[in-house]
């Protein structure tokens, strides 16, 4: 039997107003007006109620999941960042205050998920007195060269962090390791073979890590790069191509005083090409052939060369040319060429902006394919590696010893340049004893 309310819906035209709202009607005018209040109060109550909290993780380190709303065919979102609380971040001492500092590692400690800034060291008073305040750095925390050695006592610094022209490396990090840091120390790793191996002792006998700041085997997309080429996504890896050029304008600068910088372009900027092309490849070469150049008369080059251009030939028969430059306008980038196609970065030794591509033949086609992923402080991602190594007591994935295999490489680039002839190199064959364990980053 159909209810009152349904009657009069049904049969409202075919009653009066005064017998529809002395009957079914009024019945259906409250269940009307019911349902409009119960759906005010809920929209009402929609409005008001924050979004569901996800899933919450009880462990610090584990990213709190978000509930879904994104289509799967936008980028996803990565995990949710999960800094450490501050009183269990590995805290560092940053020496040296120029422009990589002040520019690039000091405002990446506050990105930091594991690492935090806990002092400063300089030779510059007013500087170091001015970036403390900025940072929020006490001035019992705050050391001159001279006072250096008295960061032993300091329990708040359990790394070093070494930013200073690189003649002044190995004596930095012999004396931090005897303090009983941790060391991490900016890339070139010093001026020779047997500096690098003083600062390798050195950090051993005093049982502390050393690691080198090669940022750009932590970067994202180089290492994705990396992963496409490893898995052979385009076959075998037959030539690389790579340089990385800027313009320098200053004679004054210590880039320029071969004192102080061990070379010009190549130990500098070149540095990248030689390193990223082993870690991407993942072995070591057997030979090199080099030409360097200057610009008689320049007074920018009165003491570093300007430029290097050098091959590598590699156990499996790849061939890597690359080529650095310090007085053309800025371009930094590499092409891995394969059998079936290609991979490039553009900008891939940069601070950031990389730019990942590759093409693969596909019958009649040739497909490209842009390959987008999310920017990360390379500077945060590797402080952040060596924390979770002192964290967690594992070797260093860039230790002292991958720094010592490119200054053995280097020198005998520039013997080759010297020589005007190849030169075979003796340095370590095995890429994978030169790492530590794969970093985990997120």
């Amino acid at each position: 039997m159909q209810s009152s309310s349904f009657f009069g819906i049904q049969n409202l035209n075919n009653i009066s107003r005064k017998n529809f709202l002395a009957s079914g009607g009024k019945t259906i005018a409250i269940a009307t007006l019911g349902g409009l209040i119960g759906s005010v109060k809920s929209d009402h109550a929609q409005a008001q109620t924050p979004g569901r909290p996800g899933d919450v993780p009880k462990d610090v380190e584990e990213p709190i999941v978000l509930e879904k709303w994104k289509s799967e065919y936008d980028q996803q979102s990565g995990p949710t960042p999960t800094p450490l609380p501050p009183d269990r971040r590995v805290g560092y001492a940053v020496v040296g205050l120029g422009h990589l500092s002040l520019e690039e590692i000091l405002p990446a400690l506050g990105s930091c998920k594991k690492s935090k800034l806990v002092s400063l060291v300089s030779g510059s008073p007013d500087k170091m007195k001015k970036v403390a305040a900025q940072y929020g750095i006490a001035s019992a925390n705050c050391y001159s060269y001279e006072t250096y050695d008295q960061i032993k006592n300091n329990k708040e610094v359990d790394v070093i962090y070494i930013v200073l022209p690189n003649s002044m490396h190995k004596e930095f990090t012999v004396r931090g390791a005897a303090a009983g840091k941790h060391i991490l120390c900016e890339k070139p790793m010093a001026n020779s073979q047997a500096e690098c191996r003083e600062m390798i002792d050195a950090c051993n006998k005093a049982k502390v890590k050393l690691m080198v700041a090669y940022r750009i085997q932590y970067q994202p997309h180089n290492r994705k790069l990396r992963e496409l080429v490893q898995k052979k996504e385009f076959g075998d890896v037959k030539f690389v191509d790579a340089h990385n050029c800027q313009s320098s304008a200053n004679p004054d600068h210590w880039r320029h005083k071969k004192a102080l910088a061990g070379g010009g372009a190549l130990p500098d900027i070149g540095l990248y090409c030689l390193n990223t092309t082993r870690f991407v490849l993942g072995e070591e070469p057997v030979e090199v052939f080099a030409y360097q150049y200057s610009t008689p008369g320049n007074p920018l080059f009165k003491e570093v060369e300007e430029m290097v251009s050098w091959q590598m030939r590699f156990p499996s028969g790849v061939v890597a040319s690359c080529a650095t430059h310090y007085n053309v306008h800025e371009s930094r980038r590499y092409r891995v060429m394969c059998e079936r196609g290609w991979l490039d970065i553009d900008k891939a030794y940069a601070y950031k902006g990389q730019d990942l591509s590759t093409a693969k033949a596909d019958g009649k086609m040739e497909l490209h394919q842009n390959i987008g992923l999310a920017e990360k402080n390379q500077f945060a991602l590797e402080m952040d590696h060596f924390s979770d190594c002192i964290i967690k007591n594992k070797r260093p994935f860039t230790p002292g010893e991958e720094g010592l295999q490119d200054q053995m490489l280097m020198e005998a680039i520039y013997q080759s340049a010297r020589e005007g002839k190849p030169v075979k190199v003796t340095a370590l064959a095995d890429n994978k004893a030169l790492h530590g364990p794969e970093p985990e980053l997120n």
